[in-house]
């Protein structure tokens, strides 16, 4: 099988604000991945939260092709080597796990969520996401994001209850927030506390990932779910958490690709916890991925190709805020540009 990889910037519709940087766009990798027949897309989106950027990733992606086998059905073992030899690196893993599900997908003739076992009925809505912002910015935002019942609220500014009194206002869908590590535990027994007369319906990641104790006093003072995002990379973390939280959000670029994010759920609902998949700044391929498991998760956060103006594809599309799956084999994924 041959690898080609390919760096595209993404161009953010508006400045995309969280509690600890903001971006205008972002360099994602595109890889695919051919058997002389078919064509397997994947995505890597790199985070510099975890160390990552397009030039890690290109170098992680040049030592795929003596990591890969001649079957693209050989998953598991593919995806062990992968962490083997590219253990720094888990959006370049993505994105060869992404590839190499959409070509044997492909192979068989039949879309992702059926060669995964997968009824794409049960797909839950969308959330969209209200970055930090002035006022009249959250306004606009809200205004366009009109179509999706739910609304995932970045917090962790000096503005929070501002933000959400505007949001408020202008919206009654329902409110998720997320505070991307930007509190502290008395910030966030403040917040969650203040947060019960906008009626939302959990926060995310209250405090930084590896704060235990703090997420279960945060936990005890809070009458919503408390999830995490950044404390949770890989199925591997599901257990310590159990006790400190109500949930977690995986992401495809975290973990690793699809099959590690199988595990995770399962190990998750083992624990007892809900289940969310989210993203990063990420085209249709990233997006419909994930997409494809959404059946098997709670809530889902998957938006980050609606908040770019130039997505070289289609893929999973939304109807009343709801994922539509794409039935074409593979991802089912096209090229628009």
């Amino acid at each position: 099988m041959q690898c080609h990889a390919k760096t595209i910037r993404l161009d953010l519709i508006h400045p995309f604000r969280i509690s600890r940087e903001v971006s205008t766009y972002k360099e994602n990798v595109l890889l695919s991945i051919t058997d002389g027949e078919k064509t397997g897309l994947g995505e890597a989106a790199p985070s510099a939260y975890y160390g990552e950027n397009a030039t890690a990733v290109h170098d992680a992606l040049a030592r795929v092709p003596s990591l890969l086998g001649k079957n693209p059905f050989d998953l598991e073992d593919t995806g062990r080597r992968l962490q083997t030899h590219l253990p720094e690196c888990a959006s370049a893993r993505a994105a060869v796990d992404i590839a190499l599900h959409d070509l044997a997908a492909q192979r068989l003739g039949i879309p992702l969520y059926q060669f995964l076992g997968l009824n794409p009925d049960r797909t839950p809505t969308t959330s969209f996401t209200i970055a930090i912002d002035k006022p009249d910015k959250i306004r606009q935002k809200v205004h366009e994001a009109a179509e999706y019942p739910a609304l995932k609220v970045k917090l962790g500014s000096e503005h929070d209850l501002e933000i959400m009194r505007t949001i408020r206002e202008e919206s009654d869908a329902k409110i998720r927030v997320d505070a991307n590590a930007g509190w502290s535990v008395e910030q966030a027994i403040y917040m969650v506390q203040a947060l019960a007369e906008f009626d939302v319906e959990f926060v995310e990641q209250p405090l930084p990932p590896d704060d235990l104790d703090g997420l279960r006093q945060v936990r005890a003072a809070a009458s919503m779910p408390i999830m995490v995002d950044e404390s949770v990379l890989m199925a591997a973390d599901v257990p310590r958490l159990a006790d400190c939280v109500d949930g977690v959000n995986l992401k495809l670029m975290k973990c690793g690709g699809l099959r590690e994010a199988l595990r995770l759920i399962h190990t998750a609902r083992a624990h007892g916890l809900m289940v969310m998949i989210g993203c990063m700044i990420e085209t249709s391929v990233a997006i419909t991925a994930a997409a494809h498991l959404t059946p098997l998760v709670d809530y889902a956060d998957l938006d980050g190709h609606l908040l770019i103006a130039n997505d070289p594809y289609i893929g999973v599309t939304v109807q009343n805020g709801r994922l539509i799956l794409p039935e074409a084999p593979g991802l089912g994924i096209k090229n628009i540009v």
